[in-house]
């Protein structure tokens, strides 16, 4: 239970990469998703954000409607795998200051670690201090 795999989001918003940039844009207008995971059909291909779709669709008058996501996927600065364990992982996200990174087995996407759901994962694995311990 000290593994990427035991802390990770799994099942991310994902779109193959013959998706339009159309069906990705009603998956971020959702507040709760920030990103659009891109695999091609076993093997992750990148991250598409709203920022994306601006810059790479709207702004040079793309049609979104036929432009897929593989062509506008940013390929993810950082990857990590499921079988790490999580202080490593966690040291991981904190030097990339990343907040969040998707978790890649074998090249296909398997889940998302967020750096925040780490913490507080790694804090309650954690024994309490004795100063914790003499207020319970």
């Amino acid at each position: 239970m000290n593994r990427v795999r035991d802390a990770m989001i799994p099942d991310p918003v994902a779109l193959d990469a013959s998706a339009t940039a159309q069906e990705a844009g009603e998956h971020l207008v959702q507040p709760d998703v920030r990103a659009v995971y891109v695999s091609d059909g076993e093997r992750f291909v990148g991250v598409v954000t709203r920022k994306t779709l601006v810059e790479q669709v709207v702004a040079v008058g793309r049609d979104p409607r036929s432009t897929p996501v593989g062509e506008l996927a940013e390929a993810a600065n950082w990857t990590i795998d499921p079988e790490l364990p999580l202080d490593e992982a966690f040291g991981l996200l904190e030097e990339w200051d990343a907040e969040r990174v998707p978790v890649v087995d074998g090249g296909r996407l398997v889940g998302v670690l967020s750096r925040s759901v780490l913490q507080r994962r790694l804090a309650e694995d954690e024994p309490p201090t004795e100063l914790e311990a003499e207020r319970a």
